[in-house]
């Protein structure tokens, strides 16, 4: 009987380990947005995580939201520092959420400030 239960609990071990491997790793899409930055904080009460949101609309109909894991101290510096203004943001996308590294599937992977296309002309 015991042997049957670590062979149970082994192949559980197993199929969790693949299973977040996969989606830790393995990308569903890459790609840019951008938009003004209107959201950027860490929340949470178990497990803190960096998230944030940009609005790519006048009206802000449109918006991203995104998380940051927190090995990306660089990134979190500058969207502090970005925090208001339009920005491009580089991600990407895990097949799921995984909850203790953001609320969403989508992770930036870099950050940059841009000049805004509504102010352009002015």
């Amino acid at each position: 009987m015991k042997k049957i239960l670590a062979i149970i609990i082994t192949v559980i071990l197993v199929l969790f380990a693949s299973w977040y491997a996969f989606v830790y790793f393995a990308t569903y899409s890459e790609g840019t947005r951008s938009g003004e930055l209107i959201k950027f904080s860490n929340k949470g009460v178990v497990f803190k995580t960096w998230e944030g949101e940009i609005s790519q609309g006048i009206s802000g109909a449109q918006i991203f939201s995104f998380s940051v894991e927190d090995k990306n101290e660089g990134i979190i510096k500058k969207l502090e520092k970005f925090q208001g203004k339009y920005v491009k943001l580089t991600y990407i996308e895990r097949f799921a959420k995984i909850s203790w590294l953001g609320d969403t599937k989508y992770f930036i992977t870099d950050v940059t400030e841009e000049d805004s296309p509504h102010f352009r002309n002015k």
